[in-house]
């Protein structure tokens, strides 16, 4: 999918998936728009290195906060949520929801997170460098590890296990693939 500096939103969120969070625009510009179509729980929460907002353009739901002031916001259609940097956070749609997420590009880093569903405590943490890996990449990956690792999954507090991630939904390879292309093809269209 092109970018281009204006996107059709519905009809782009027509090939999105859960929490895919694709960008959106060219990369040269100051903001980048993240578009996904989140239709359950987002299965760990993401940390964000810079304040990220989230945009509802259809749908209702809740957004989960740990470690902040405020422990879960509700949105509906065209709410803005506020995600202060460094803050873990989840969607946990009730309806369908096509989102977007507004990021700066000087983001470095970013990270996922898993608590135990008994006391809450955090089970597993990863940060990675987004110069080094695509989201997308990461999210699988990371995902990939905690399913594999029961230890990583098992609260040192209370003992819960919690279960592997369903990742069956997520189109988190294919849409690595579709990006590192339009990367190629846009470095290809560059002069030396």
């Amino acid at each position: 999918m092109a970018r281009n500096l204006m996107v059709f939103s519905f009809a782009a969120a027509a090939q999105a998936g859960p929490y895919d969070e694709r960008p959106m625009l060219p990369d040269s510009l100051d903001l980048q728009v993240h578009l996904s179509k989140n239709d359950r729980p987002q299965p760990f929460y993401l940390i964000c290195e810079h304040d990220t907002v989230l945009f509802a353009l259809s749908g209702t739901g809740h957004v989960e906060y740990k470690d902040a002031s405020v422990l879960r916001h509700s949105y509906e259609i065209g709410d803005h949520l506020y995600v202060p940097a460094g803050v873990p956070h989840r969607i946990v749609p009730a309806s369908e929801t096509i989102q977007y997420r507004y990021k700066l590009p000087e983001t470095e880093l970013e990270g996922v997170a898993w608590y135990c569903q008994g006391c809450g405590r955090e089970l597993y943490r990863e940060v990675w460098e987004l110069t080094a890996e695509l989201p997308q990449e990461a999210y699988l990956r990371i995902a990939q590890a905690f399913n594999a690792d029961a230890k990583r999954r098992t609260c040192a507090g209370c003992g819960t296990v919690e279960p592997p991630v369903d990742l069956k939904p997520y189109r988190w390879a294919e849409l690595a693939r579709e990006l590192h292309e339009e990367a190629a093809a846009e470095r290809a269209k560059s002069p030396a």
